[in-house]
């Protein structure tokens, strides 16, 4: 049996959390307006590309993921279309890292981004944290990136993007089926 002090020590732990990353959203979107950007609230939790896609209505493709990926034990980003699939072998060589590529566990997410996974957002990211944008995006006009919830996203063009987040534009993706996404 946990004792009840615990419990409410828990609870305000999580909700200490969550004005932490409330804050970060409202700075995200505030960020976003001054660059003229509108950023899209969605009812829905939109933590996959899918449900970001049937939230925003467009295709996978035109969703930019926000991937954190350790590399070794160095964290880089990968923003990149929803269709797509991160490389290894290409992203340590583009980065210049070795060592085993992994996903972090949620923890590392918020530690190393600032940001809960399903809503890691390009914008504002830490200055030491690699960012590499893969040129799969360019493939659309418009693509949507989150903006700091698992429940926003914002409009934007690649090149916006780019001037946005400053990252390093990285050919390191494979564009998957559909099917393979789904099962992600």
């Amino acid at each position: 049996m946990i004792p009840c002090h615990s419990l409410s020590l828990n609870s305000s732990v999580l909700q200490g959390h969550q004005t932490v990353m409330d804050l970060r959203a409202k700075q995200v979107q505030a960020y976003l307006s001054r660059q003229g950007l509108v950023p899209q609230n969605f009812t829905r939790p939109t933590p996959t590309s899918v449900t970001a896609a049937a939230a925003v209505g467009c295709s996978v493709g035109e969703i930019a993921k926000s991937i954190l990926l350790l590399v070794g034990k160095q964290p880089v980003i990968v923003i990149t279309s929803g269709d797509t699939k991160v490389k290894s072998g290409r992203l340590k060589k583009a980065a210049g890292l070795t060592g085993k590529v992994t996903l972090p566990d949620a923890e590392e997410v918020k530690q190393y981004t600032g940001y809960a996974p399903g809503g890691v957002s390009p914008f504002l990211l830490p200055e030491d944290l690699p960012v590499f944008l893969d040129l799969s995006l360019q493939r659309y006009e418009l693509i949507y990136p989150a903006a700091a919830t698992d429940s926003s996203a914002v409009a934007l063009t690649f090149h916006r993007l780019g001037e946005l987040c400053g990252g390093t534009i990285v050919d390191v993706c494979d564009i998957q089926a559909l099917t393979d996404i789904r099962r992600e």
